[in-house]
C-alpha cells in the first residue's frame, strides 16, 4: 500500500502544491495544507487508490482550507496596487500577476476555490462541483461572481488576455 502512495506523492506533489498555494496565498500554509491533505489521504488509501486520488486530495485541501479560514476569521487588508520593490523592471506582466494574486485574496474562499479549480486546474464545472461537494449551479454562481469581481479589481486583466477573454 505505501509504495503506491509514495509513487503518487512523488508524481503529483508539485501540481498539488501549486493548487495549495493558490488556495492559501502563502507558501508555508500551502505546505501545511498539502501535508495535512496527504496524511488524511493516506488513511483512506486502500479505498481511494483505484479511483481518482488526486481529486480526493484536492477535495480534502479545499475543505481543510475552508475549515482553517473559518477558525481564523482574520480580516486581511491588501492594497489594490502591488508594492514596488527594488531591482530591475520586471515588466507589466509581473505587475499584472501581482495584481491578480492580490485580487484572488479578496475573493471569498469558495469563489477562490472555484477559480483555482476551474481555470488553473482546468477542471470542468461538473468536476469542480464534485470536488467541492456542491451543485453545478453553485459552481456556476460562484464562478460568475468571482470573475465579475476580478474584472472590477483588475480591469487590465481583460486587455492582457486576448486569446482567452474572461468576459
Amino acid at each position: 500500500m505505501s509504495e503506491t502512495f509514495h509513487e503518487f506523492v512523488a508524481q503529483r506533489s508539485p501540481a498539488l502544491s501549486r493548487t495549495a498555494y493558490l488556495l492559501t496565498g502563502d507558501h508555508q500554509l500551502a505546505e501545511d495544507l498539502l501535508q495535512s491533505a496527504l496524511a488524511r489521504t493516506y488513511r483512506h488509501w486502500r479505498r481511494i487508490r483505484g479511483g481518482d486520488p488526486e481529486a480526493y486530495v484536492r477535495r480534502v485541501m479545499y475543505h481543510q482550507q475552508v475549515s482553517w479560514w473559518r477558525r481564523r476569521r482574520v480580516v486581511e487588508r491588501l492594497d489594490p496596487e502591488p508594492v514596488e520593490r527594488g531591482g530591475g523592471d520586471h515588466g507589466d506582466s509581473t505587475v499584472l500577476r501581482l495584481s491578480l494574486l492580490a485580487a484572488l485574496h479578496r475573493l471569498t474562499a469558495r469563489q477562490r476555490a472555484v477559480v483555482v479549480l476551474r481555470f488553473y486546474e482546468d477542471l470542468t464545472e461538473a468536476q469542480v462541483a464534485e470536488a467541492l461537494g456542491c451543485s453545478l449551479g453553485t459552481v456556476k454562481r460562484h464562478g460568475h461572481d468571482a470573475l465579475r469581481r476580478l474584472r472590477e479589481l483588475v480591469p487590465d486583466l481583460v486587455e492582457a488576455t486576448p486569446e482567452r477573454s474572461i468576459r
